[in-house]
């Protein structure tokens, strides 16, 4: 099977991750998606496996087609400043690991990507004449997020090693 033949059926693959996951995770509360982050572990492992173009793709669209398909997030501002936020993840994370080993550029990722999200987030609120503080900031992109974040950073290393050892062997093949 060919890259890009192989890369479009995994972001596929990831995308239907992306739209599963938050529901399931929403079993155990309606703030299970902000405080686990479900929606975060399809886009960096799509960026990680795929590479920076497809995971910016699926970062932008996972959102985007949630809101339509479940309400989940609300697409303004929540949903939108997440598109920014995952399409960073995606593209940052693919970037990183042709230079550097995941366990360097997933942490450089999630900074990047909450900066992203933390300025998004300012743009909209602002521009719908909601306040904004660092505080807020802070509290829901890292305390708010602990569980998310450890999950994450646990994870994604062993997942991304998985699948690319399960690539190398069916390679061999």
């Amino acid at each position: 099977m060919n890259n890009r033949v192989r890369n479009l059926t995994l972001t596929a693959l990831f995308l239907a991750l992306g739209l599963i996951l938050p529901s399931a995770f929403h079993i155990f509360g309606p703030s299970a998606g902000s405080v686990f982050l479900p929606m975060h572990i399809p886009v960096l492992l799509c960026g990680f496996i795929c590479g920076p173009t497809y995971g910016a793709l699926l970062g932008a669209i996972t959102p985007l087609i949630s809101s339509s398909l479940t309400g989940m997030p609300v697409l303004m501002p929540t949903g939108v400043a997440m598109m920014f936020e995952l399409m960073t993840y995606g593209f940052i994370s693919g970037m990183l690991l042709k230079k550097i080993n995941i366990y360097i550029a997933l942490p450089i990722t999630m900074l990047l990507g909450r900066a992203v999200s933390g300025i998004a987030n300012l743009l909209l609120l602002d521009y719908l004449g909601k306040p904004y503080a660092l505080e807020i900031f802070l509290t829901t992109a890292f305390v708010k997020a602990i569980p998310g974040i450890v999950l994450q950073l646990i994870l994604i290393p062993m997942l991304v090693k998985v699948i690319q050892h399960l690539q190398v062997k069916h390679n061999d093949n």
